[in-house]
């Protein structure tokens, strides 16, 4: 399919009632939203593939939904810096933020570098951005070495008092996300965690003892990366 075929296609599974829905229930304000689920957006990827041609034309569509799908047949190998901080400037919601990073900006070189960058933003949806990385980037290299991971704990205590909600929800999941990589990162994100809650602010306290609530439960689940040392 061409773009044109793609936006048709979009078109024709949209519902008017989705875009209230994810308003309502999910706090999902986006322009130009036509009203189609994720889980209906992974369908079509499905039958496209990678195509990073594709991707760019219905990203430059403006189209909510189309924006979403180009984040899931770009080729992460040909990301740039350029279109990483065009891409992010865009963001005006949780959702495409986390789509966006989770299973595609992790994925590219410039991974570690625009999480930390991002991470000293003014701006919501990049800030959060640069702690989505954080968060997810364990996922995308499971064999990266735990110097990586001690790298974001100063980070994460320097941002601990933005109360905006979005921002703060990212910074506790990047701080339980490195606790949940192995044993020592354990240990090293729980001691974190305990000097967070003793910052005073009441974002702080929520981060610190949210991430405590997690990763003190004698069940916790722990992934063991890299697996060539922790198994």
């Amino acid at each position: 399919m061409n773009c044109d075929q793609v936006l048709e296609k979009l078109r024709s599974i949209a519902d008017p009632e989705t875009v209230r829905v994810k308003r309502e229930r999910f706090g999902i304000v986006a322009n130009r939203a036509c009203g189609v689920y994720l889980k209906d957006i992974k369908a079509l990827d499905s039958d496209l593939g990678e195509n990073s041609d594709l991707a760019i034309m219905l990203f430059d569509s403006g189209i909510y939904e189309a924006r979403m799908l180009c984040s899931k047949i770009f080729d992460p190998a040909l990301l740039t810096d350029k279109l990483m901080e065009q891409w992010v400037q865009t963001f005006e919601n949780w959702e495409i933020c986390d789509i966006f990073c989770m299973g595609f900006f992790a994925k590219s070189s410039l991974a570690l570098t625009k999480a930390a960058e991002w991470s000293e933003r003014d701006e919501e949806f990049v800030k959060r951005a640069g702690f989505v990385l954080m968060a997810c980037y364990g996922f995308a290299d499971k064999k990266a070495d735990n110097e990586i991971f001690r790298r974001f704990f100063p980070i994460i205590e320097r941002e601990v008092n933005d109360d905006r909600l979005y921002v703060k929800k990212a910074v506790n999941w990047a701080l339980r996300n490195i606790g949940k990589r192995n044993v020592d990162l354990l240990q090293e994100s729980i001691a974190v965690a305990e000097k967070i809650v003793q910052g005073g602010s009441k974002s702080a306290r929520w981060i610190g003892r949210n991430a405590l609530n997690e990763l003190t439960k004698p069940d916790v689940k722990i992934f063991d990366y890299p697996r060539a040392i922790y198994r």
